[in-house]
């Protein structure tokens, strides 16, 4: 593990047209990554008591996103580093000393955008910036002043001229296919603790103009007692422009059983930008009910990390672990499917997806 890093100062962009009019966009997660942005977990009591083991699954995780890309580690503090160096020594990562809250960096960190296509020769990389929105903690529910400053950090230290917006976004709120389609839920994204006043319409047409969603597409909602209100990537994820991975519930009690059903339903009815319908590939829920400190705990499959050759898959020693990699397996060919442990790090309501920010591949963007 590389150096920590001292906070750069940040790089702030002048006034400018939105992003999709200089033409940027939000590409998908399985575009070539330059990296893998992580914070080390830190605060037992945010963890219900189980940091240590959060921990070993968490060094895990970044020792094998590392067999593929760099990943960039924010530590919050001297034992944050101390902790991290000692468990990743040896690891291709770089260390960065920053303020934190918690460790959930999809939904407090930079979401990026590029501009172009690699040329075929791979001689031309894509143009890099990124959105830094706010982040309030899921609608208010934890601490956030600090987390809400890493997009500025990175930008900063990338020396990368971006856009600063005044609304409430979180990465796992948002998922997109890179061809103008995006999905989100109505039971996250319309919660009047993020942005009061905000409707559907609103929403397609913000997305459009920051991030190049053409088509935005509305699920109802996600699972039971998921402290994000149900964010999506943690029941529906797109694998390919044309397939959609959804999450279902086998048993019909399960409080999550007409939700996952009326989700998949709703899926089959959707079309993309050329009103083609897309492929729907059921993904099995965790077959056991997981009940942590706060109740009911919302494990899932689908909140999968899309990376370079790779794609790492949480498990959480049930019986629909093995399942769960047979369905997904097949709809990743190129890339190694990797199932790690996730039992301890779910007691905090998240997973891998969760837990990272993908940087893709480009060059940072001159403002121009």
């Amino acid at each position: 593990m590389r150096p920590v890093t001292d906070a750069a100062p940040l790089h702030l962009l002048p006034t400018a047209p939105p992003p999709r009019a200089l033409g940027f966009a939000m590409p998908p997660e399985w575009a070539e990554h330059q990296a893998t942005w992580m914070s080390w977990p830190a605060d037992d009591d945010l963890w219900f008591g189980h940091l240590a083991a959060v921990r070993d699954e968490f060094a895990e995780l970044v020792r094998t996103i590392a067999r593929f890309e760099p990943v960039h580690l924010l530590v919050r503090d001297e034992e944050s580093e101390q902790d991290a160096r000692a468990r990743l020594a040896g690891v291709n990562v770089t260390a960065h000393r920053v303020p934190l809250d918690d460790s959930w960096i999809r939904d407090n960190g930079p979401i990026f955008l590029t501009r172009g296509q690699p040329a075929a020769d791979d001689a031309q990389p894509p143009t890099l910036s990124l959105v830094n929105w706010r982040f309030n903690a899921w609608g208010g529910k934890f601490h956030w002043e600090k987390d809400d400053r890493v997009p500025e950090y990175v930008a900063g230290w990338l020396n990368l001229p971006h856009w600063d917006r005044p609304e409430v976004l979180e990465g796992g709120g948002l998922e997109v296919n890179g061809a103008g389609v995006g999905l989100t839920t109505r039971s996250c994204f319309l919660t009047p603790t993020r942005n009061p006043g905000l409707t559907e319409a609103d929403y397609a047409a913000l997305l459009r103009e920051t991030l190049g969603v053409e088509k935005l597409l509305w699920l109802d909602g996600g699972l039971e007692n998921d402290h994000t209100d149900g964010h999506i990537d943690t029941i529906t994820r797109f694998v390919d422009p044309h397939t959609i991975v959804t999450s279902v519930a086998e048993d019909k009690n399960d409080a999550n059983y007409p939700v996952m059903q009326k989700n998949l339903a709703d899926l089959r009815a959707m079309t993309d930008l050329h009103g083609e319908p897309f492929r729907i590939v059921e993904l099995p829920l965790p077959a056991r009910r997981l009940e942590g400190a706060e109740g009911r705990l919302p494990p899932t499959y689908a909140n999968f990390y899309i990376g370079n050759g790779f794609v790492v898959v949480p498990l959480y020693g049930d019986p629909n672990d093995a399942r769960a990699l047979e369905v997904l397996r097949p709809l990743f060919p190129g890339r190694e499917v990797i199932g790690l442990s996730s039992r301890a790090i779910i007691e905090g309501g998240g997973s891998f997806h969760c837990l990272t920010q993908q940087q893709p591949l480009g060059e940072p963007w001159s403002g121009k």
